[in-house]
């Protein structure tokens, strides 16, 4: 969810600006969350491993906020993981930051209250959509929400994300360019 241009001017005042390379994890699964990334370039993914198996969850790109967010608010061990798909830059901000800036803005408050409301009905979507839709419909909901991610995020990563192969996607996007 992206947010307003006046409190992206606002919020920039909190953090610390980090510079990532591309492919650079900053949480690794299993590991605590501590912080909660702004981007302001680039793109990052929210992934888990089972058994070997990578799947992408979410990815962040400008302008979203971004955490493994019930190991940030309960301090429990990640079961996601958080990195890099491009270069890119983030604000990194800790809790407090946060709820400091929270308690100065009630805009931002709302805000993160929308972020919080919005994961959660995306990653009800997400599973309801596993459980109920064929890969090609998951493919053209993705289309039509989220463009945005067809022009920044790899393939491979797109095909984790819908539940599927990479070879898979490929005959699904060729089917779709055919009709």
């Amino acid at each position: 969810m992206k947010i307003s241009p006046e409190l992206r001017d606002t919020f920039r005042c909190i953090g610390k600006v980090r510079n990532l390379a591309k492919k650079e994890c900053v949480l690794e699964q299993g590991d605590v969350s501590r912080h909660a990334y702004f981007v302001e370039s680039g793109c990052l993914r929210l992934w888990h491993n089972d058994e070997g198996k990578d799947v992408s969850l979410k990815f962040f790109l400008q302008e979203e906020l971004c955490a493994s967010l019930q190991s940030f608010h309960q301090e429990l061990p990640s079961k996601y993981g958080l990195e890099t798909i491009a270069p890119s830059v983030v604000r990194v901000c800790t809790k407090q930051d946060l709820r400091n800036f929270m308690e100065q803005s009630p805009a931002f408050r709302e805000y993160v209250d929308s972020v919080m409301v919005h994961c959660m009905a995306n990653y009800q979507d997400l599973f309801a959509d596993r459980i109920s839709n064929s890969p090609e419909d998951r493919y053209q909901v993705l289309i039509e929400r989220e463009p945005e991610v067809l022009n920044t995020v790899p393939l491979h990563y797109i095909a984790s994300y819908l539940g599927i192969t990479p070879v898979s996607l490929s005959r699904i996007r060729r089917k779709m360019e055919k009709s």
